[in-house]
Order: C-alpha cells, then sequence, then structure tokens
C-alpha cells in the first residue's frame, strides 16, 4: 500500500483529492491537512510516501514546505496541485515528481497514480536486485572506477558539484550525485542526515550543537565532519531509544 498525504488549505478540495487517489486501488491517505506546520509534523508522524502539495497555504509557500519535507526524507514523491501554473518551474526545480492544476481531472490524477505506482514497483524489483549484489559501490572518477566496500564507508558528502565518498584511508571522488549514491546504501545502515551529507549511524561518535536547528556530525575513524538538521536529530534518535 502507498501511503500518500494530502496538504491543501481549502477542506472541500482535500476531501475531493482524498476521495479521488483512494478510488485507485493501492493508495491510502494516512494524512490530510492545510498549513505548514501540520504538513511537517503529520509528515514526520505518518512518513508517506507521495505528498498532494498545494502551493498557497494560507500565505504560506508550499514551495518551502516541499522543500522541509524533503530534507527529511529525499526519496518521497511530491505532486504539486495548484491554480498557479506559474509556478511549475519552480516546482520542478525542487525534483517535483508532477504538477496538477486546478480544477483537477480525475483522469490526470489517474495518470499520475498509475505513474507513482509503476516508479515503485520498478524500486522495489531493483531493490531486490541489489540486495543480492556484492557489497561493493562502483564510484565513477573521471580518470577511474573504483570498487569500494560498503562496509568501509563512513559518509559521502556533497560539495562544489561533485561527491566525496569518505573510508578510514581514502577519499573518493565522483560526479555521480548524492540521491543517486544513496539509492545504492542500505538505509538501516546509512541515513541522509542533511541535504548535502550522508552518515553511516553506527559509525556517529558524537553530535555538536552547530545553528539552531543543525548539529555537526563527529565519526569514528575520521577527522571528516558532517551536518544533520534537526528533524534527522529526532529520527535517530527514535532508533537509538
Amino acid at each position: 500500500m502507498i501511503k500518500v498525504a494530502v496538504v491543501e488549505d481549502e477542506e472541500h478540495i482535500r476531501d475531493i483529492l482524498k476521495k479521488m487517489i483512494e478510488r485507485t486501488e493501492g493508495f491510502k491517505v494516512v494524512s490530510s491537512c492545510g498549513d505548514f506546520a501540520s504538513a511537517i509534523s503529520e509528515f514526520i508522524k505518518n512518513r508517506p510516501q507521495v505528498v498532494f502539495m498545494d502551493i498557497d497555504l494560507q500565505g504560506e509557500s508550499g514551495l518551502e514546505c516541499a522543500k522541509a519535507i524533503t530534507e527529511v526524507d529525499p526519496k518521497v514523491k511530491i505532486v504539486f496541485a495548484t491554480a498557479h501554473s506559474e509556478y511549475m518551474a519552480n516546482a520542478f526545480e525542487i525534483y517535483a515528481f508532477d504538477y496538477l492544476v486546478k480544477p483537477f481531472d480525475l483522469e490526470r490524477i489517474g495518470k499520475t497514480l498509475t505513474r507513482i505506482k509503476t516508479f515503485s514497483e520498478a524500486q522495489e524489483n531493483s531493490d531486490a536486485y541489489e540486495n543480492v549484489k556484492e557489497e561493493k559501490l562502483l564510484i565513477k572518477g573521471k580518470e577511474e572506477i573504483n570498487f569500494v566496500d560498503i562496509g568501509d564507508i563512513l559518509m559521502v558528502e556533497r560539495s562544489d558539484s561533485m561527491s566525496r565518498i569518505v573510508t578510514k584511508n581514502e577519499v573518493f571522488l565522483t560526479a555521480q550525485s548524492l540521491s543517486s549514491l544513496e539509492e545504492k546504501l542500505d538505509p538501516v545502515q546509512f541515513m541522509r542526515c542533511h541535504k548535502s551529507y550522508i552518515v553511516r549511524t553506527d559509525a556517529i561518535r558524537k553530535l555538536e550543537v552547530y545553528g539552531r536547528w543543525t548539529y555537526t556530525v563527529r565519526l569514528r575513524d575520521t577527522d571528516e565532519t558532517a551536518l544533520m538538521t534537526s528533524a534527522k536529530y529526532d529520527e535517530i534518535k527514535r532508533r537509538f531509544e
């Protein structure tokens, strides 16, 4: 069952969207709310795989709300639903899965849900295949290709259009995106703790306050540090409680 959240400031439109979505087999609306703060708290609580997001939330920005949600879970699929087509370019900068313009068309929503289901099934098959592969990560550099033991990776950092894969003894550079590398790492062992960082959870040695909403992550076997958002701090607390 694919879990869906609906974030829309007009209650009757929320109800319409919920009915449209749940008419499609395999989908369940687990959260329905109309403002920024509720959207974030409900997302953390219910962890939907898909969010239908209005761009104007009682004067608050749905685009900013979507950015905050993708900080919590970069894999979430955001479907923007709005009367304002002029925001489409900005929406896709946040890696929107789709963009629906009001008034909603049942057939159009059906096509979006079908695409989501197809994508999710393909991802599940890919994950199953990855689980039986040897535990190595292929890292493409400018002049070489390295096969790195996943068990040696401590963190990954995205900086200056490059990804840095840090192990105990070496640092590997690649143009591969952080998201593409994240997909190849076990989410039980690794966490996307910040938009620019992935860390190995059992390598975390200490967290230090860095700012109001951020922590510095210190790891074993390296002097390299990462950053962690407050939302991810709450998540990792739950993991170890």
